[in-house]
């Protein structure tokens, strides 16, 4: 093969067009976004601080090869780790996601938009430190307002997951846009970049589902992020393009992976997602399960106040929608941590028996008392055909469920029914204290209290926050 490289001569699928010139022309003027995208990088950091407890994590965390440190290199929040960008990348983004807390998006896809900071922070902490480009935490705000738009805007009407595929491609897609913009690639190169992601669209989401559900899905996305930045950077070096990726008959990504179905589009790229990003506030649960968490809260107290406990219940049910159903509707043996936090029985089970459901809770110690799987097999569900219209409506966005809990006596206790889960936009009002009170508890989780001052004089301060240079924020949460 010759050594010079020969630019293709065709045109861009529009869909990578599209892409390419929002991220590298569109200003984000919404307030909105930005007060969102704060909350977001506390959220999403304050996540990560948390998954460093479970050796499971941090198992994976550190350099590739044990020893290596790279100079300048990319902090790690909560450890003293200093990695190449694309390791750091990894790290960054598998904590993040390890105990499925992080923010939510739902639609005919769903996925977790906050994943894209592992690449995000990783690169802007990188360039800052070598001297290359300096970012402030504003641009770093701004970065995830776009990944958050173009993975979301793409997960509206386009399911991944009816195909087999898994959402982590669409986290690859945005972390390479948005940290090719940050390295200052070209257009061209920009373009060359996401069409390289998309050449590795074919991400199978196997493990998340029985008989292979394990806790591959809880660095999965920590994976993409750090091949997207591998992919930026080999754009960046010169490497050419793949133009008809998406449209090219026979062997490009809609006629191998989607069905021959071209994408479809529900709304320009803007601010819209994170504007409407779900949090997970309360509970570390899939969130087609929240509202259904919330409410067996509720029945809990109620079922103490009347003299009952979970051995007096004789049956379960969840009134909710199709997604739910689909993904966490799930019966039999539960291997894993992985395999428990994506079975609404197992997350309804556990608050009506406990009156609570943390990321513990999900451990063997917990799952092996008996009361769990038995009440489990009590619990069932039914679509709500209007739960489902509301959950796909762009003006509602609801994640409805309702639960009845029947008793051996022949009582009946509720329907309780919640329809917007604490993390929605429209109860945000309500949310956001609980979030921050969130990133108050795993800050303490690593560090002292001089060091939880100085993080939280910077964090909580939105002004003195986005002008924070983002090698100095970092450093901020390095553990000492």
């Amino acid at each position: 093969m010759s050594s010079a490289i020969t630019k293709s001569t065709q045109p861009f699928d529009q869909e990578i067009v599209d892409i390419v010139d929002y991220v590298l022309n569109f200003t984000i003027e919404s307030p909105v976004a930005y007060e969102t995208a704060w909350n977001c990088f506390l959220d999403t950091i304050g996540c990560g601080l948390e998954a460093l407890e479970y050796p499971a994590c941090t198992k994976l965390l550190g350099p590739l090869v044990p020893g290596i440190t790279f100079n300048n290199g990319v902090r790690v929040p909560g450890t003293n780790y200093e990695l190449d960008p694309v390791q750091g990348a990894f790290n960054i983004g598998t904590a993040i996601r390890w105990l499925d807390f992080n923010d939510t998006w739902l639609a005919a896809e769903w996925g977790h938009p906050s994943d894209n900071l592992g690449a995000i922070l990783a690169t802007a902490d990188w360039l800052s430190r070598t001297g290359a480009k300096k970012f402030t935490v504003k641009d770093v705000l701004t970065a995830m307002i776009k990944a958050h738009e173009i993975q979301g805007c793409i997960a509206l009407e386009n399911s991944f997951n009816k195909v087999g595929l898994d959402h982590v491609v669409l986290v690859k897609v945005a972390s390479t846009a948005v940290v090719s913009q940050m390295m200052g690639l070209t257009r061209e190169e920009t373009l060359n970049a996401v069409s390289l992601a998309w050449v590795d669209g074919q991400s199978l989401r196997t493990y998340r589902h029985f008989p292979n559900a394990g806790s591959r899905k809880s660095w999965a996305a920590g994976d993409a992020t750090s091949r997207a930045v591998r992919l930026a950077l080999i754009a960046k070096a010169g490497e050419m393009g793949y133009p008809s990726v998406l449209t090219a008959k026979t062997w490009g990504f809609y006629d191998v992976s989607f069905k021959g179905q071209p994408f479809k589009f529900q709304r320009s790229y803007g601010s819209y997602v994170m504007e409407n990003v779900l949090f997970k506030i309360s509970f570390p649960a899939e969130f087609h399960s929240q509202t259904a968490v919330e409410a067996a809260i509720t029945l809990q107290k109620a079922m103490a106040k009347a003299g009952k406990s979970s051995d007096d219940i004789a049956k379960v049910t969840i009134r909710t929608h199709e997604a739910c159903i689909r993904i966490i509707d799930k019966k039999g043996p539960l291997n894993n941590p992985a395999d428990r936090d994506h079975c609404i029985q197992y997350m309804v089970a556990v608050p009506l028996i406990f009156g609570r459901l943390t990321a513990r809770d999900y451990e063997e110690d917990v799952a092996v008392d008996p009361r769990i799987d038995a009440l489990r097999e009590k619990i069932i569900c039914v679509e709500d055909k209007g739960y489902t219209a509301d959950y796909h409506d762009p003006e509602k966005r609801s994640i409805a469920n309702a639960l009845t809990i029947e008793f051996t006596d022949g009582s009946v206790l509720g329907e309780e029914a919640v329809e917007y889960p604490i993390g929605h936009a429209r109860r945000r009002n309500e949310g956001i204290p609980l979030l921050i009170e969130k990133f108050r508890i795993n800050l303490a989780r690593i560090f002292d209290t001089p060091a939880q001052d100085a993080i939280c004089a910077v964090a909580l301060d939105y002004s003195t926050l986005i002008n924070t240079p983002v090698d100095e924020f970092m450093s901020l949460l390095v553990k000492k």
